[in-house]
């Protein structure tokens, strides 16, 4: 079925690495189409270079190197074109945003989209993060409108006319009109639910069911963090544990993106909350768990507590999800044994893509990750729709 909904992404040269991800594939599995377009890059083959931006222990966030994130429509087309062909504007946090707001196409884009003078009556919900608010402003869009931002921002929101909100609790976004504001992905779970309202979304089933992820040091970063907040956008009570750690600790995160030219290395990425104490965790609490690849299964793999943990939710007939090496440790429980397996090299069943066996899902890595939460909402039984 062709998507209903169309939503575009303005991109650039190190826009925050999840601030692009996660929208992008929380909204496919929504069965929503994005485009994303950045000026001077063409698809196919073109794409920009994220960045990670996390505090390690200095004054401010260290900016580390992200994935490399695909051109998928042409900016000059979508910049000419009447903003109704879509329903939603996403831009990302990051430095590209200083460039583009001194770029006319980009700044009529944004201008297009919040309806400022005589496109009033034509305004689309506009998502900006963490440094993007600097686009509407250079759009004339700000005025009167309550806004959030990484903290340095709130005199650029001041002085182009808007309000100041301060960004209390970390994951708040503030919805005013068409404009939707936050200091960046941390809120990435009430920017989905946000903006699935402001565009029509009917979404049911979701509150009131949890799912765990399991997690340890060096789990992927997409396929930790982009389904987390997705299923948290859809109303899911989302925690994450691990056995090594306590709640609030973190487990870093790595990348693996391979280059044109090369196969994928392993970077430091964002780091990853722990939310839950493994001592608290009580699978009848859970409606499903999800198990992120990365190098982290190779740990969770070798403790019994974690082998046991996923065996359980699988005999008590929950939702069991693994993504690429997670699926070391549905293999450790005995889970795989006769099941179709969507994998990539760790696995001897192989598809490509996401799987649903029963209520198994597994997918073979990150690129997937629209079709695997789709698969998880669906067993869940949650719909979206339009």
């Amino acid at each position: 079925m062709a998507p209903c909904k169309k939503v575009l992404m303005l991109c650039g040269d190190y826009m925050e690495d999840y601030e692009a991800a996660v929208p992008f594939y929380a909204l496919a599995a929504f069965g929503v189409a994005v485009d994303c377009v950045a000026p001077g890059k063409k698809p196919p083959g073109d794409a920009c270079l994220t960045a990670v931006h996390e505090f390690l222990g200095h004054d401010l966030y260290t900016e580390l190197p992200g994935h490399r994130f695909a051109v998928t429509a042409d900016f000059a087309a979508a910049a000419a074109a009447d903003a109704s062909r879509y329903d939603a504007l996403v831009v990302p946090g990051g430095r590209f945003v200083e460039r583009l707001s001194v770029d006319p196409l980009a700044v009529s884009l944004v201008a297009a989209f919040a309806g400022e003078g005589e496109t009033a009556t034509r305004r689309r919900p506009v998502v900006v993060t963490c440094h993007s608010q600097l686009l509407l402003a250079a759009a004339g869009a700000m005025r009167g409108v309550r806004c959030t931002a990484f903290f340095s921002m709130r005199r650029v929101v001041e002085l182009a006319g808007g309000t100041w909100v301060e960004p209390d609790p970390l994951g708040l976004c503030v919805a005013d009109g068409n404009v939707l504001s936050a200091i960046g992905w941390p809120a990435h779970g009430e920017i989905i639910r946000e903006l699935l309202r402001a565009m029509g979304a009917r979404v049911a089933g979701g509150r009131g069911q949890a799912v765990l992820f399991l997690c340890a040091d060096y789990v992927d970063d997409y396929e930790a963090n982009v389904p987390f907040r997705a299923l948290a956008g859809v109303g899911c009570r989302v925690e994450a544990a691990c056995p090594t750690k306590r709640k609030g600790e973190a487990c870093v995160t790595a990348i693996y993106d391979a280059t044109p030219a090369a196969a994928s290395d392993e970077r430091r990425g964002h780091n990853f909350a722990v939310t839950a104490d493994w001592g608290d965790v009580d699978a009848d609490r859970y409606a499903c768990v999800v198990v992120p690849g990365g190098r982290a299964p190779e740990l969770l793999a070798t403790r019994g507590e974690a082998v046991a943990l996923v065996r359980e939710f699988a005999g008590k007939g929950k939702v069991v999800a693994s993504i690429d090496q997670g699926h070391l440790l549905l293999a450790a429980a005995g889970l795989l044994d006769g099941r179709s397996c969507a994998s990539g090299v760790a696995a001897s069943v192989r598809h490509g893509g996401a799987v649903a066996d029963g209520k198994l899902v597994t997918a073979a890595s990150w690129p997937d990750l629209a079709e695997f939460i789709a698969h998880i909402i669906s067993l869940l039984g949650i719909t979206v729709s339009f």
